[in-house]
């Protein structure tokens, strides 16, 4: 048995993550009164090619001079792929104390993260810095999906500052050329039909939708939670549609993601709800490990509960269901 890397990473509360594009700068204290757990300052996709450097004097302004609350603060930083990764990086953790974690895009290989990883460093000890800055895996690719579980491992490192990995939908569908515009949605083309109505008028047949996302979200997660880092779930682009974001969350949170980036304030707070234990989850995971202890008194190993059967593994279950909720209380 290797020894738990995650002893060392910071416990951070992530339900919900809020992009902020670095060349808005209007929306970066919105963003810091906001409710969500984490706000991340966007200096690639979000911003124009001609932007990149101011946005990213924006970001350094913004993280010396607003008050950000105990939320954790991240910049997605450019690609390796890109002329302004390395002053991303130079910039933003050699001037800026409050930096919690920065986000590299389209991590293909687990050496994207090794030469980010490096440069931090090498910064960090310029600057004089005692606080590690995290870093965070976004695989948004089909190479990054492929390499998935060794991108995964490279968190197993002694002085890995990896924390977590997150699910970037847009970018993937257009690497494995998914049929599809949507970023976060469904398609009406994938599902399937049932088996012919026998006796029915005109054979009628049904048509059920299907989750595309299922297969790469289940081998992300999975990866993730082996190696003990947060999956994070990608964005529900259309931010008007309040149903399909809370299907897209539900779906991700019942996989086990530890929450989803929002695009838009308003989905914050669906987010939240989403992955956050509801109070009656939280009672019956307390009675759980109640009558698990009676049970451990009398000498049994299991015992039934409201007609179902418990054991050791539902007092670990009951166990992180209520820390997570008390992690949320202690944050509010």
């Amino acid at each position: 048995m290797m020894s738990d890397p995650a002893a060392a990473r910071p416990t951070r509360l992530f339900r919900s993550e809020l992009a902020v594009p670095g060349s808005q700068p209007k929306m970066f204290e919105k963003a810091a009164r906001s409710a969500a757990d984490a706000v991340y300052l966007d200096l690639e996709d979000a911003v124009a090619f001609a932007d990149k450097a101011t946005a990213r004097a924006n970001v350094v302004d913004a993280l010396n001079g607003i008050d950000w609350g105990r939320r954790t603060v991240e910049v997605r930083i450019n690609g390796l792929d890109t002329p302004f990764m390395f002053r991303d990086v130079i910039d933003i953790v050699g001037r800026c104390p409050r930096i919690d974690v920065l986000i590299i895009p389209k991590v293909g290989t687990a050496a994207d993260l090794h030469a980010v990883e490096m440069l931090v460093g090498q910064v960090e000890m310029e600057a004089g810095r005692s606080k590690r800055t995290g870093l965070v895996a976004l695989v948004e690719s089909a190479m990054g999906i492929a390499n998935i579980e060794s991108i995964a491992g490279s968190g197993t490192q002694p002085a890995s500052r990896l924390e977590g990995i997150t699910f970037g939908s847009g970018d993937f569908a257009a690497s494995t050329r998914m049929r599809t515009t949507s970023i976060g949605g469904v398609t009406p083309h994938y599902g399937v039909l049932t088996d012919p109505a026998a006796g029915q008028p005109g054979g009628a047949r049904g048509f059920h939708w299907g989750d595309p996302w299922h297969a790469v979200h289940s081998r992300l997660v999975v990866a993730a939670r082996a190696w003990n880092l947060r999956p994070l779930d990608g964005p529900f682009a259309d931010f008007r549609d309040t149903e399909g974001l809370l299907a897209s969350a539900h779906r991700a949170a019942a996989l086990g993601f530890e929450g989803k980036m929002c695009i838009h304030p308003a989905q914050i707070g669906p987010v939240n709800e989403v992955f956050s234990p509801r109070d009656d989850e939280v009672a019956h995971a307390r009675r759980i490990i109640e009558a698990m202890r009676s049970a451990a008194a009398s000498g049994q190993g299991a015992v039934s509960l409201d007609g179902r059967m418990l054991d050791i593994v539902s007092i670990r279950q009951a166990e992180q269901l209520i820390a997570r909720a008390e992690a949320i209380l202690a944050s509010s």
